[in-house]
């Protein structure tokens, strides 16, 4: 079946990807089912000959870019490689343009077309698992209004940076950068759990002006100063590829490498699901590696306020958290000074030397009473945040321990999903 809807007359409805508006997060890409997606350096594009309208990837989109759609003859549905070309969508084409391009022959392409299978799937019961259908595309019920897309990526607004400091004891290879931007008399009011995309300048090899890049936000709503119009990230610098090859990243060198006074052109906020819950008595069970660690510290920050205020009993915050190792732990220093009635925190090395290598599943797996508890508890929300190759093993974890202790995981984990209680944000 073709991207979503075959009509009448051989004609489809394709889905599109906007490449002015997308922010090149890749939650399409983790969120679709069936594979549809793709990308190179330059555009995310979708499979029409995959796509099978399931709309699992519309939702969790956070600029809006993936809600697309242009009725096509289906001969002339756009191809991968020419939609990975595209700066700007192409127009719709008119009446007259569709009628003339109707033919008996793209009609008998689309019953062959709808007639097959899409390309990803397989057979019932041989379903690989797939720890993406878990993932909400709600909020908590308690979570607050979040304001997204003030600014687009056509009409950045412009932040000064007031802070930059390593945030790591390890080199220059594998530090991360705690960055905060301050906006001035520019409203830009932000959520724990949202995000915002930086535009580095200059152009890429092609002569073409940057994309924007997306990073969560580190800080909580009332800024990274309390009372200031603020805000923190968590940038690792970018060094090697992921097989390894030296590399320059782009956004991440240019961000670790600001100085105090330097203006940013910032686009957003985004993000309107993967928000924490402001019901006093929710449990928040918080699961990162590295800057993944972002959005976790400003939840965290955020119930520490709440809570020296003396007014707010909390529920509990339990924390797994891995690196490779603890030098190259984003904010280990920190999380040390926080009392431990407050947070329960458990973190995962798996590049010390002398040590066997141990990650954040391997950790809830030994907290397995502790979160069989917290899945049997409605008021329990899960977030995971960092590597896509930690996602499926953390949900892994979660299924097996509610298995283990007598709980259905197809109920709980379509619980999680439905209540917005299960938030999957990998990259």
């Amino acid at each position: 079946m073709d991207t979503t809807t075959l009509i009448d007359n051989g004609m489809l409805k394709q889905h599109l990807i906007d490449p002015e508006i997308c922010i090149r997060c890749n939650t399409c890409e983790a969120t679709c089912p069936v594979g549809a997606i793709t990308h190179d350096d330059n555009n995310y594009v979708v499979r029409a000959d995959v796509c099978n309208g399931c709309m699992a990837c519309i939702s969790p989109c956070p600029t809006g870019s993936i809600d697309n759609w242009r009725t096509m003859p289906l001969a002339r549905a756009y191809s991968i490689e020419e939609q990975l070309t595209w700066e700007e969508l192409p127009a719709e084409l008119s009446p007259e343009e569709l009628a003339a391009e109707g033919a008996p022959a793209a009609a008998a392409q689309a019953t062959a077309l709808q007639a097959a299978p899409p390309a990803a799937a397989a057979e019932p019961g041989a379903q690989p698992f797939q720890s993406a259908q878990y993932g909400a595309t709600v909020p908590p019920w308690s979570a607050a209004h979040p304001y997204t897309n003030l600014f687009p990526p056509k009409s950045p607004t412009t932040a000064t940076v007031v802070g930059n400091f390593n945030c790591t004891e390890a080199g220059f290879e594998s530090e991360t950068h705690h960055v905060v931007l301050d906006f001035g008399s520019m409203p830009f009011p932000v959520l724990e759990g949202q995000s915002i995309g930086i535009i580095p300048p200059g152009t890429d090899a092609l002569g073409k002006a940057h994309h924007a890049r997306q990073y969560s936000i580190a800080s909580p709503r009332n800024g990274e100063r309390p009372g200031y119009n603020n805000l923190a990230l968590t940038v690792k610098r970018v060094t090697t590829d992921h097989d390894g090859h030296a590399v320059r990243g782009v956004a991440s060198n240019y961000v670790c490498d600001l100085q105090v006074g330097d203006k940013v052109q910032v686009v957003g906020p985004f993000g309107s699901s993967f928000l924490m819950p402001n019901h006093p008595r929710s449990h928040i069970v918080m699961i990162c590696t590295g800057t993944g660690s972002a959005p976790m510290r400003a939840m965290t920050e955020w119930r520490r306020r709440l809570r020296s205020s003396g007014k707010f009993e909390g529920g509990k915050l339990l924390l797994f958290f891995g690196a490779r190792t603890q030098q190259e732990l984003p904010y280990f220093g920190p999380l040390q000074s926080l009392p431990k009635d407050f947070i329960d925190i458990n973190l995962a090395f798996s590049r010390t030397a002398g040590q066997p290598r141990r990650y954040v599943q391997d950790l809830m797996r030994e907290r397995a009473a502790d979160l069989a508890a917290l899945l049997r508890d409605g008021s329990s929300h899960f977030y995971v945040c960092g590597l896509q190759s930690m996602e499926e093993g953390v949900v892994m974890a979660l299924r097996d321990i509610a298995t283990a202790s007598g709980l259905d995981w197809s109920q709980v984990g379509a619980a999680l999903k439905r209540e917005g209680r299960l938030h999957l944000e990998t990259y």
